[in-house]
């Protein structure tokens, strides 16, 4: 892709509004710089969306499936050109950009396309009454993807959105839209019927991102993104009852008890902790680790934080990313010495790195492990979403799950034992949309997935998906008695 990115609207390119540039996290250096949409274009991109739908929503659903299958071939085919854009944007390692985040954008496409095509109608037949049901698109969904993940979140909520036959207008995050300019420029050499998938770029309030949602032509807003963006998001919706689906925040707490495979749950923690700098809603913020092991398990997770190896993106062995921009990393400094001023013992990282080349201009901050705070400190409340965890000790089973579900957030959370009826037990006692034992990240995409409390509403995954991108119109018909 070119230097400059544009929006894509009805099939093709459209470089009109203000630019402004984004940077690479490695080196603090412009990258590119990107087409911001003023009311007028993202009236445009609405309007395409809204002209293709009735063609759209009318194909069957096998052939929107197909469509999908296109779309994941041609992913592959443009494997490369994918990884770069992503890159580029975020700065993470080639290892994880390959194997992880376009994989799964492929894998995203062809699992909604089987799960629709095998995605039943409901029959119900009294004696003289039969009712069923059938699924309609909502229409015009908005689709506002965030920056950590940002092909793979992306592809999660086009693919179930467009199968179900809505259209769809896409804002990726003002730091990363790489990936999708990409993803447009596919769509259209596969022939996708122009005005099915448009992509926006721009900020959020008082931007691109306010003036897709609070747009009288959008029918439903998908959003991954900080719970404070999604209260915001709400509140401009409520007036018209739009759908809402959103994946937010969280402050994701582990248990490991002292019988756990130590060894497991030291590399699984360290996995959960630092994956993408910390930048993942789903990783873990808060450890907490039964007390005869607590400070074998703390020492040993501390001594690998600080192996993780901060090389360039196409090093192979690169284990760690800076953040996405100076901003975010500002931010998570600012934790680090509020860590200190509450009174934390530093166990590992705490600082920036220092390299003595280019990279010194990037957003690095080195993975660290915090203990010693009260469970009512900032550092243990508020996401900070960076490479850190607080471990902190517990005595017994019912005090592991109260302290672990004592937060104003409830996505993820992993559970490291070897004792079965506990992992039973625990598990469905925390208050979490999602729960790992002796594991992270582990995913089956027909699963729901979602949080509860500040981390969100509604699930998707599977069926659940379908279920939010389309409305379900019940029919009734009153049967008349034969006459033999």
């Amino acid at each position: 892709m070119s230097d400059q990115v544009n929006h894509f609207i009805g099939g093709v390119p459209v470089a009109e509004g203000a630019t402004f540039a984004t940077y690479d996290p490695v080196t603090g250096l412009v990258v590119r710089e990107v087409r911001e949409a003023d009311r007028a274009v993202v009236d445009r991109a609405v309007a395409a969306a809204r002209s293709a739908l009735p063609a759209w929503a009318a194909l069957p659903v096998a052939e929107r499936a197909a469509w999908m299958r296109r779309l994941a071939d041609a992913i592959e085919e443009r494997f490369e050109d994918l990884v770069a854009a992503e890159i580029a944007d975020t700065g993470k390692s080639v290892t994880q950009t390959r194997t992880l985040d376009i994989p799964r954008g492929a894998a995203n496409f062809r699992s909604f396309a089987e799960i629709a095509a095998q995605h039943p109608e409901n029959a119900f037949h009294l004696t003289d009454v039969l009712s069923y049901t059938v699924r309609k698109p909502l229409g015009v969904v908005a689709v506002i993807v965030p920056w950590n993940l940002p092909f793979l979140l992306a592809t999660w909520k086009l693919g179930p959105a467009l199968v179900a036959g809505n259209t769809v207008v896409v804002k990726p995050s003002e730091h990363t839209p790489g990936s999708v300019a990409v993803l447009a420029e596919i769509a259209a050499s596969i022939g996708l019927p122009p005005g099915v998938l448009n992509v926006v770029h721009g900020f959020g309030g008082g931007s691109t991102g306010q003036f897709l949602v609070e747009h009288p032509g959008v029918d439903a807003v998908t959003f991954t993104g900080e719970s404070r963006t999604g209260s915001t998001i709400m509140k401009a919706v409520a007036d018209r009852v739009k759908p809402v689906s959103f994946e937010l925040g969280g402050k994701n707490a582990g248990l490991v008890f002292a019988d756990a495979d130590l060894d497991a749950a030291v590399e699984g923690s360290v996995r959960s902790v630092f994956t993408n700098g910390g930048q993942v809603c789903l990783c873990t913020e808060r450890l907490y680790v039964e007390r005869p092991v607590f400070e074998e398990f703390t020492a040993r997770l501390a001594k690998r934080a600080g192996e993780l190896r901060f090389g360039r993106p196409a090093d192979q062995d690169t284990t760690m990313m800076p953040m996405i921009s100076a901003e975010h990393r500002d931010k998570v400094l600012s934790y680090y010495e509020l860590a200190r001023g509450e009174g934390a013992e530093i166990r590992a990282g705490g600082g920036v790195p220092r390299f003595g080349d280019d990279r010194d201009g990037g957003y690095y901050v080195e993975p660290t492990v915090l203990t010693g705070l009260p469970h009512d400190s900032r550092v243990n409340r508020e996401e900070i979403f960076g490479p850190v965890c607080h471990v902190a000790p517990f005595d017994t089973e019912t005090e592991a799950v109260e302290l672990a579900n004592d937060s104003e957030y409830g996505l993820a959370a992993t559970v490291w034992t070897t004792n079965l009826s506990r992992a039973h037990r625990v598990a469905r006692s925390l208050e979490a949309g999602l729960v790992w034992v002796n594991t992270w990240y582990l995913r089956d995409l027909r699963t729901p997935f979602g949080g509860v409390k500040l981390s969100g509403i509604g699930r998707e995954g599977g069926t659940r998906s379908l279920d939010f991108y389309s409305e379900p119109t019940t029919i009734t018909i009153k049967l008349e008695p034969g006459n033999d």
